[in-house]
């Protein structure tokens, strides 16, 4: 594996592979720069600049491809170009990354749709139609990524090459949270690869150099290992989360959407601070439709004014903080701070929105707020900041419920714009963690569709999913092990009055892949239901710390169809001499066979129901 970069120049020669509209590597620019120098840690290239179709070649672009070792195993990439000469000119691709000389033949990728997020895809390149031409000749391209501000809808920015005759591993993750690529291509026995922004072709991203400007890319981590598991879990631990100080010990969310479905209430709140008063649960989290107005129906209509129901909070949102407070815990409120809905007077704020072609990007009940703007952000920090401090708020949630699309006006492309516009949120992600610094912030959007590692390192936790009751809750959590650090990964136990122990015991044991969450009538429970969630709190507190430091070595299963799950999964996570596993049964499956993950260890304690029926739970606790 050699590192090298890919980029192009407007007014570049495309590829002669028969790849022009596949792929814009292995441009004109590539193929004529020259190395200039070389260390350990960068390669620099310097490449004729092209000023126009007649103008030739004069004063070089310089590009620097940064690969710094990180880690055992683990190399941190990123691109600088630098244009040297007297005018400007057009970027239409860029590699955050570039590998090439690669021995592979297959690969994995972490499908992702709404509520079923990081579903790991594994194929042979064979069944790909990636061998390359008697001639090698015509190039072979696979191509994906994800357009708009959601960045993990469809795919995760993640890739896995296996060499599975040498039994290698590389792992590749693109931090970037608007529209991103990654592009396998051969024409010999070598593959190639390559990732980073959406170009020109496939994100309607082009970037414009004046003459002396400097563009850095977003970066990307590649790891090497002998299994898909180990390069999963270096890359995963090459993250570095904001964790709030309050929460670095992983401790119990309670959040009261699935309690009330967007229409919280001071009074439920109550119930439910007294019932988890002297427990071991530390966050009591508003969720949205605190703020509808009388007569709307549906919470997310009315986001983007940020007044409190009077019907529903009568003395306020900070007596409610207060009251909670009272009870031992942490309160927590939800906001969907970059978007606005129908019925907000914001909605028509147009100068201050984003737009396409001039019209403000309108998507079912959202519009969304120009985060390049300065009043943008001095408008939430008057609406949500300041609401934030005033009510002593300790968690936050941000949920992001649309996505953008292609792009926005207002920069030289399409692309260009909605980099800008998301790194403007990203920006104002770090200006409340500066401003309160002990804030626990949550990243939500629809769930699971920012689980991207650039927005992970900005925030506490991230919502694993939407999938807070669907049976293939342990499928989703343990999908993510692979993807995003477990002690981020908040996994949903909704508890139901009229659910028998065996079901509650299925969903609290879902919440040990994960940061244990809670939600539901937990005030209707009886008295053995909730000494069963007390028991489970208790257990948790016991393995958190091998959530947090561990290593998943097996994530085993043979379920294929989520929707209705036929098998069985084993997750086992060691940390020294102590491991964590946790086994789930789904339909037509009793006994599982995981005797094999046991041998070697000691039990030393379990949670949940035996594995002689479907749909059952189960926690090890083990040593040796």
């Amino acid at each position: 594996m050699e590192f090298y970069v890919e980029w192009r120049q407007r007014g570049d020669s495309y590829n002669n592979g028969y790849g022009n509209g596949h792929t814009l590597s292995q441009s004109e620019s590539v193929q004529k720069m020259k190395e200039v120098e070389k260390c350990g840690e960068f390669t620099k290239y310097e490449c004729a600049n092209r000023l126009g179709p007649f103008d030739g070649l004069r004063d070089p672009v310089v590009v620097t491809a940064f690969h710094k070792k990180i880690g055992d195993g683990v190399t941190e990439c990123r691109t600088l170009i630098e244009n040297k000469s007297q005018k400007e000119t057009n970027i239409e691709l860029l590699s955050s990354f570039a590998l090439k000389k690669i021995k592979a033949d297959k690969i994995h990728r972490a499908t992702s749709f709404w509520s079923a997020e990081g579903k790991l895809l594994s194929q042979e390149l064979t069944d790909l139609n990636f061998e390359h031409s008697w001639a090698n000749h015509g190039y072979r391209i696979e191509k994906f990524g994800q357009i708009g501000s959601m960045p993990v809808r469809k795919w995760f920015p993640f890739l896995v090459l296996e060499d599975s005759e040498a039994g290698h591993f590389i792992g590749i993750q693109v931090y970037c949270a608007s529209s991103w690529q990654i592009e396998i291509f051969r024409n010999t026995d070598d593959i190639s690869v390559q990732g980073g922004l959406a170009d020109r072709d496939f994100g309607a991203w082009t970037k414009k150099l004046a003459a002396g400007e400097i563009f850095e890319t977003p970066k990307a981590v590649i790891s090497e290992g002998s299994s898909l598991e180990e390069v999963c879990d270096k890359l995963v631990k090459a993250q570095k989360p904001r964790i709030a100080r309050v929460d670095q010990d992983l401790p119990v969310i309670f959040n009261e959407y699935c309690t009330t479905w967007g229409d919280p209430s001071f009074e439920n709140l109550k119930k439910t601070a007294e019932r988890l008063d002297g427990t071991d649960v530390r966050y009591l989290v508003i969720d949205c439709g605190w703020y509808k107005p009388e007569g709307v129906e549906n919470w997310f209509d009315a986001a983007g004014d940020w007044i409190p129901s009077k019907k529903l909070f009568p003395d306020g949102i900070k007596a409610a903080a207060e009251m909670i407070r009272s009870h031992g815990l942490i309160p927590g409120i939800w906001f969907e701070m970059e978007n606005v809905g129908t019925v907000a007077k914001a909605f028509d704020q147009t100068e201050h929105l984003l737009k396409r072609d001039g019209y403000p990007v309108t998507v079912g009940a959202r519009r969304f707020w120009d985060m390049r703007q300065k009043w943008c952000w001095d408008y939430l920090d008057e609406h949500m900041l300041a609401l934030l401090k005033d009510c002593n708020m300790g968690y936050l949630k941000v949920d992001y419920n649309e996505n953008i699309g292609q792009g926005v006006d207002g920069e030289e492309s399409y692309g260009e714009g909605l980099r800008k516009a998301v790194e403007g949120s990203q920006n104002y992600f770090r200006h409340l963690a500066k401003e309160m610094p002990d804030l626990v912030i949550e990243n939500c959007a629809s769930g699971g569709h920012r689980l991207e590692p650039s927005m992970m390192e900005l925030v506490s936790q991230a919502s694993f999913s939407d999938a807070h009751e669907a049976v293939d809750i342990p499928l989703v959590a343990a999908n993510l092990h692979r993807l995003i650090r477990p002690e981020q990964s908040q996994i949903w136990a909704v508890m139901r009055a009229n659910a028998d122990l065996d079901r509650i015991k299925f969903v609290l044991t879902s919440a040990f892949l994960g940061r244990f969450c809670l939600s539901g009538e937990i005030f209707d429970l009886n008295n053995e239901q909730w000494q069963t969630v007390k028991d489970a709190i208790s257990f948790y507190g016991k393995v958190k710390h091998i959530i947090k430091d561990g290593y998943t070595k097996v994530i085993r299963t043979n379920v294929k169809d989520y929707l209705k799950p036929k098998g069985y999964q084993a997750v086992l996570r060691e940390l020294g001499d102590e491991a964590l596993l946790i086994v789930h049964t789904f339909e037509e499956t009793k006994n599982p066979p995981v005797d094999d993950l046991l041998k070697g260890w000691n039990i030393q304690e379990t949670f949940g129901s035996e594995l002689n029926e479907q749909f059952r739970g189960k926690v090890f606790l083990l040593k040796n």
